[in-house]
């Protein structure tokens, strides 16, 4: 480059941009950084292709993962699905996989993800409502009816029962004939980010920590096309998070899990190539682009340097990703669809492994079947025509991308040191230093929002009145409640009660002691122990989380 001739152009480009107006508008990511008015090569001076970019499929892996990306596989296509009981859900996986769905995505409802059986006193009036009813075996065998375990991969979001609904996962595909080493899939199992951000928790941390690396060991060895955690800052950024705190906050998060597993004994070229992320895309196009180049070069740095990984796989951050729910407008609902789509590319082209499109009306009940396959069209058209799947990382190199790449990555580390200097992420827990930092954020978006600095279309800003909502919406019978209570207590008038008894008592013993709980809750899945009932079983030995009052 001739550096006279730039700098002279680029002085009267100043000039003459000093000399145009501006809107009155904050110029600002949706987490509130600043954005420069133009990015040049002064930015980048000083840029080491090889160490901060290399070529996809290489270390740092900041291009992406794989080198061939979505020329050789796309992404993974899965639609969050769940509702009602087993058999109604069941239903919409048929439909969804005749649709070209790839891959399984599991959405649990309340007393399941809390650890309740369906007729629970707790569980009254939630039993459906938001995911589907799982108390035992016998569902999870009626949630894959007709679908083959060892030819699909499921997605489960579940955390603090995940070890009993893998152990019902992995049974169901025993009964079908289905090898463990056969079946490939991901359960969240993500506990940390519960007490940062989602708040479903039932065990204390150390406790929670001792189930997890139970499962990364039995999975090492029994299961080894599963992911044992997907590392989630979804929820972080949904509870109102920057994107720089998701970043920072799940890696972290990772690498207490790293940390918890290598402090067990494990050997962490054995364990940690299952470990995958699930991200939130949220609307600021190219904030979550950059953010998603930051997070495989920290992770791929962070675990070659610091926890001395060999394994190549160990260092790649692979990546389900899922569209902000918390973007999504009640108000206007099918500007959802845009907002999706937006999102979504967003979420390609930062190079994501899987991916969920929300529906346009899930700010108004559970997605109806239109707008799921709305939803799900929208990644196909990505897809195939627009594209974008053409060449591997087309914005590689972008004054703009790779400056605001190193700022991200910048942030995220100083958060690290906070961190660290708290005495990493359980202390950090319990002194209500993430709880804070994001009610911080939440609070100055808000803010933001009321005083129309940030605009949200149909809400704060284009607006219509006396507008009616005219979309067909999916209803949750109250009948489905009382099926599922009786489904379970049939359940467990048909089992074995006297063998139920003995594995429970076994799964006690084990938890007082020092094994790994896993085959012992699989031997409980599989005489058709409930989840409430082993969940029941663990507090008796655990405790219960009570979150301290941060003040």
């Amino acid at each position: 480059m001739d550096r006279k001739k730039y700098n002279d152009e680029k002085k009267r480009y100043q000039e003459t941009l000093s000399g145009c107006g501006c809107q009155d508008i904050e110029f600002t990511t949706v987490s509130g950084e600043e954005v420069g008015e133009i990015y040049t090569p002064d930015e980048t001076e000083g840029f080491d292709y090889n160490e901060q970019l290399g070529f996809p499929g290489q270390y740092p892996y900041t291009r992406g993962v794989y080198p061939n990306m979505y020329r050789g596989r796309l992404w993974t296509q899965r639609q969050f699905a769940g509702f009602g009981t087993a058999k109604d859900t069941n239903g919409r996986y048929h439909y969804l996989l005749e649709h070209g769905q790839t891959g399984l995505s599991v959405a649990f409802d309340m007393p399941t993800i809390m650890g309740y059986d369906s007729d629970h006193k707790r569980s009254e009036g939630e039993v459906g409502r938001c995911g589907v009813a799982i108390d035992s075996l016998r569902d999870m065998e009626v949630l894959f009816d007709g679908i083959d375990l060892g030819a699909i991969t499921t997605s489960m979001t579940i955390n603090a029962p995940a070890s009993i609904l893998l152990a019902f996962y992995l049974c169901a595909g025993e009964k079908k004939g289905t090898a463990f080493d056969k079946m490939g899939g991901t359960i969240q199992n993500d506990i940390l980010k519960e007490y940062i951000a989602q708040k479903s928790w039932i065990f204390p941390p150390e406790e929670s920590l001792r189930i997890i690396t139970n499962i990364l060991a039995f999975c090492s060895d029994h299961v080894p096309r599963w992911n044992t955690i997907s590392i989630s800052g979804y929820h972080i950024r949904e509870a109102g998070s920057t994107a720089i705190q998701e970043l920072a906050f799940t890696l972290a998060d990772g690498f207490a899990y790293v940390e918890a597993g290598i402090a067990a004994g494990l050997d962490v070229d054995k364990f940690a190539p299952r470990l995958s992320f699930f991200f939130n895309s949220h609307l600021d196009f190219f904030e979550e682009i950059v953010k998603y180049r930051a997070a495989r070069r920290i992770w791929a740095k962070r675990m070659k340097e610091k926890y001395g990984a060999k394994n190549p796989k160990s260092l790649l951050l692979r990546f389900h990703t899922q569209t902000a729910g918390c973007t999504l407008t009640a108000q206007q609902p099918e500007n959802n669809i845009v907002r999706t789509a937006f999102q979504a590319m967003s979420a390609v082209l930062g190079g994501t492994q899987s991916l969920h499109t929300n529906s346009m009306d899930e700010t108004l009940a559970l997605p109806s079947e239109k707008a799921v396959r709305i939803a799900l069209r929208t990644q196909q058209i990505i897809a195939h025509e627009t594209g974008v799947i053409n060449t591997i990382d087309p914005l590689a190199g972008s004054y703009f991308i790779e400056t605001r790449t190193n700022e991200m990555e910048e942030a995220a580390e100083a958060y690290f040191r906070k961190i660290d200097d708290l005495g990493g992420v359980v202390k950090a827990i319990d002194k209500g230093f993430f709880q804070r930092e994001i009610q911080r954020s939440a609070y100055e978006y808000q803010k933001a929002f009321e005083a129309g600095r940030k605009v949200i279309v149909g809400l704060n800003r284009f607006k219509l009145e006396n507008e009616e909502i005219d979309i067909p919406l999916l209803r949750i019978d109250e009948e489905v409640e009382r099926q599922q209570k009786k489904a379970v207590q049939d359940a467990r008038a048909d089992r074995d009660n006297d063998k139920v008894a003995r594995e429970l008592e076994r799964l006690k013993a084990a938890a007082e002691g020092t094994d790994n709980l896993m085959p012992v809750i699989i031997d409980c899945a599989r005489c058709y122990a409930t989840e409430g009932e082993i969940i029941d079983t663990l507090k008796g030995v655990f405790g219960e989380y009570k979150e301290p009052l941060f003040i």
